[in-house]
């Protein structure tokens, strides 16, 4: 439930649209709900301005019906990271509605409008083997309202491919740079743009990049200014943040 609708409920009980008994219905699990497996919280979207997320990952496609047809119930927009086919085949079975963004991972299921931003986000990756990270950012930052552009395959082994879409991405509010490998990109972004920069490790490379962890220490190390790291595959917390920025 986000402050609009509780405010809503407040006013509908004021004007007497609906009875007291009605709206203590409405309230009734509005902190949160036991599943047995898991505890869902209601309260999540008035506390942050963002609704609770789904991870995927690990849940059975019965717990994840489960979950779905509860916060379908309460009026919510879903997004669940991390998922399967399995778990969307089982999904579409609940809710006709729900999509599946095969390559970022990821189930939408809209059930109300989001005020869309006039600003946008620049989601850039080094390489194309990058962009499974790369859409789970743009899916997540599009889920919550906002723009975005995607600048794939720009890393430094061509760095004349990135030059070529500089005024994109310093049009932007935010920038989500991914890469793997040696994790060079978001510097070389950083020394060129004038906003936040958002770098993503992925676990993209061969055995010296230890599944990211080069990527992600050369990221923290980043002799450029503006730049914040996020952990190692993590799109959905990069775009999630810069959501956060872009909303400011």
């Amino acid at each position: 439930m986000s402050e609009e609708e509780l405010r809503k409920i407040l006013q509908d009980v004021k004007k007497g649209k609906i009875t007291i008994a009605q709206a203590v219905e409405k309230f009734k699990d509005f902190s949160a709900t036991d599943l047995g497996f898991a505890m869902i919280d209601h309260h999540r979207e008035l506390r942050t301005g963002y609704p609770e997320i789904i991870f995927g990952s690990g849940k059975t496609p019965e717990q994840m019906c489960c979950i779905v047809e509860l916060m379908m119930k309460k009026g919510n927009n879903i997004l669940a990271t991390r998922c399967s086919r399995e778990q969307f085949a089982a999904v579409k079975q609940i809710c006709k509605e729900a999509c599946y963004h095969e390559v970022a991972g990821i189930i939408s299921i809209k059930q109300k409008e989001v005020e869309q931003t006039k600003t946008y986000i620049a989601v850039i990756t080094a390489g194309t083997s990058d962009i499974g990270v790369a859409e789970e950012a743009a899916v997540t930052a599009e889920f919550f309202g906002n723009k975005v552009k995607r600048i794939y395959d720009v890393g430094v082994a061509g760095i004349h491919r990135l030059f070529k879409r500089l005024p994109e991405i310093r049009g932007a509010r935010v920038c989500v740079v991914i890469a793997g490998m040696e994790g060079a990109l978001p510097s070389v972004v950083g020394g060129l743009v004038s906003k936040p920069v958002i770098a993503v490790p992925t676990s993209i490379g061969y055995g010296a990049n230890f599944q990211g962890l080069s990527a992600l220490l050369g990221m923290l190390t980043s002799c450029a200014n503006g730049v914040a790291v996020v952990n190692i595959n993590n799109g959905f917390g990069a775009g999630y943040m810069a959501s956060m920025i872009n909303k400011l």
